[in-house]
């Protein structure tokens, strides 16, 4: 009995993975159990290593090596300076919109949205933002959020925050779908977003 209580606990772990029901997470737990040496065992060793060495940044939250500062093309640690900041959600958005080659300038990582299962704004790395825009000649913040209920209001509460800083404030307009999440869109989709992206407010007037 132990050991099925075991496997209902990891099946309840890993259905809360994106795109995964309990259907789904019950055949992969299967997958690992019969094959506790080729998966199992370095996998758990993985994963023990991530914990162990990554994290996010504070300033921008993007994953980096946890004893080492952030030196991704997203912070002002880098050479080459920027005038544009791009807010995502996570990291999977800003890798769909960096291989589409659509923009040049730094990201700045939310670590998800305001919604309604419990993530709460205090939790989002928006008053680090607001700092980046403070202390760096920006001049442009372009909301990618998500064109859903949680990313719309994740959007506004952002535009809010900035509403002391002078700054230009765009979102992505014609080409996002209403629904439309950021790492599912295609290239042809995020360059439209992007070339028609509208003005939001006048703080930069």
């Amino acid at each position: 009995m132990q050991n099925i209580n075991e496997i209902e606990e990891l099946i309840k772990l890993i259905s809360k993975l994106p795109g995964l029901g309990p259907k789904s997470a019950k055949r992969i737990v299967l997958k690992l159990i019969n094959n506790r040496e080729e998966i199992v065992k370095p996998l758990t060793k993985a994963l023990a290593e991530v914990y162990k060495n990554i994290s996010r940044c504070k300033i921008c939250g993007t994953l980096k090596p946890t004893s080492f500062e952030c030196s991704y093309n997203n912070c002002e640690i880098v050479k080459k300076k920027y005038d544009k900041i791009c807010v995502v959600e996570n990291l999977s958005d800003q890798w769909s919109i960096e291989s589409s080659n659509i923009y040049k300038g730094y990201f700045h990582i939310l670590g998800g949205t305001i919604s309604s299962a419990g993530q709460k704004k205090e939790d989002l790395l928006v008053n680090s933002l607001v700092e980046r825009v403070k202390k760096d000649k920006i001049e442009e913040i372009i909301l990618a959020t998500s064109a859903t209920v949680e990313g719309q209001t994740t959007a506004y509460y952002i535009q809010d925050s900035l509403k002391n800083c002078k700054v230009k404030i765009t979102k992505l307009a014609q080409g996002l779908p209403v629904g439309g999440e950021i790492e599912s869109l295609d290239d042809g989709t995020l360059f439209s977003a992007f070339k028609n992206r509208s003005k939001l407010n006048s703080n930069s007037d």
